[in-house]
């Protein structure tokens, strides 16, 4: 067995076929390909997903791209399954599968309500739940979830999303406290207005407005996003439990 594969790690990025999770895994390919096995997820967006895949190995690092949904228990055992017998464990976690929903919470149905606090907080506990045990037996790990500014202070029309994301911050802190001792760090990005996919629905003048409100007179990158999960992923031991809001000053 060569030394590099012994070295290797394993990241699980979900939500990755597109936007931030997309950037991140091809960050990790490109930053250290040969240090990184590296996981992609998509729910249903599977020629995405095996784009993502080709993108990642044609930077010369392996890769396994997994289908499903991470909102499921029994789908995520599943997939750990299939990572460990590929990889082995998981020692970095990105829990970046998200969905948001636009609309008065007087109109919601209790389907979309589930359906986003399924995606956006009970996979964080499915993926944690499964990746956690092998991390407190190395006595090392990284959980690095995916937020919004919107789980720090609420918007109007997406309350279900900023509720979801105000669970997962007060998870993030929770669980660094818990996880501490065995020297396995959480934390969050509280993500502002990101130029993904996400934010396309809205018009040219609401996009404008939108950026108008920035400080840094901008929307962030998928780009910048993934160097902070890479940073966060790669050092600060000591770091843990945070809430770190990327912004631009706008909230």
């Amino acid at each position: 067995m060569s030394t590099s594969h012994i070295h290797k790690k394993t990241v699980f990025i979900t939500g990755s076929g597109r936007g931030i999770g997309r950037a991140a895994a091809l960050y990790f390919a490109g930053a250290a390909p040969k240090m990184w096995n590296i996981v992609i997820n998509s729910r249903s967006r599977r020629e995405e997903l095996l784009k993502t895949e080709a993108d990642i190995k044609a930077l010369g690092a392996d890769c396994l791209a997994l289908s499903g949904d991470v909102g499921s228990f029994e789908n995520v055992r599943s997939m750990f399954a299939q990572i460990n017998e590929r990889f082995g464990p998981v020692d970095v976690l990105v829990n970046n599968a998200g969905i948001a929903h636009l609309g008065l919470f007087s109109e919601m149905s209790s389907e979309q309500w589930d359906l986003i606090l399924n995606t956006n907080l009970t996979s964080v506990f499915n993926c944690c739940r499964h990746a956690i045990p092998h991390m407190v037996r190395q006595k090392s790990g990284k959980i690095i979830n995916i937020s919004s500014v919107w789980g720090n202070v609420g918007a109007s029309c997406e309350v279900a999303y900023s509720a979801a994301k105000g669970g997962m911050n007060a998870l993030t802190r929770a669980l660094a406290k818990e996880l501490a001792p065995s020297n396995i760090q959480v934390n969050a990005i509280a993500c502002g207005a990101i130029d993904t996919e996400m934010n396309q629905c809205l018009s040219a003048e609401d996009r404008q407005a939108l950026i108008d409100e920035i400080p840094a007179c901008r929307m962030g990158t998928p780009r910048e996003v993934a160097e902070l999960i890479y940073d966060l992923a790669t050092g600060h031991s000591y770091l843990t439990g945070q809430i770190i809001t990327l912004d631009g000053a706008w909230i």
